[in-house]
């Protein structure tokens, strides 16, 4: 194809069609992370009060895997650490282990079906603790 014929094409394509053609994105998350959002203390607040919070208290999986995800990144990057870790230096150990003691600066904002949100601190969310049996038979509790 020559050079022409390309111009011809470009001229003939609308950008009133361009718009027609996008789509618009669905009010409603496609899995369970598009139900919560990770931030930082600075920016919480215009959520649900404390004491009108109707979601439940205890960190699921899912926000586990997040927030420890997330506090890795940041601790890989040079965040300041809020525990003593002693000589530790995988951020996934120590990401981990500011989760147990909840010493984590992040809030989980948990979205509504009605488009409103609550905002949990880590410190105000329980974390279960969870008996588990290795391979050889030995007990081993964890915080997830």
């Amino acid at each position: 194809m020559a050079d022409n014929d390309y111009e011809r094409e470009e001229a003939d394509y609308d950008e009133e069609e361009a718009e027609e053609e996008d789509f618009e994105e669905t009010a409603e998350p496609n899995n369970e992370q598009d139900y919560i959002d990770i931030i930082t203390p600075g920016k919480a607040g215009g959520g649900a009060p404390k004491n009108k919070r109707i979601t439940t208290k205890y960190i699921t999986k899912y926000e586990i895997a997040r927030v420890l995800g997330t506090r890795a990144l940041q601790l890989s990057m040079s965040a300041p650490v809020m525990i003593d870790i002693g000589e530790e230096t995988d951020p996934l150990a120590i990401a981990t282990m500011e989760l147990q003691e909840k010493k984590i600066p992040l809030i989980i904002r948990r979205y509504l079906p009605d488009r409103s949100y609550e905002d949990w601190p880590i410190n105000e969310l329980s974390i279960l603790k969870i008996q588990a049996q290795t391979k050889n038979g030995v007990e081993k509790y964890c915080c997830f």
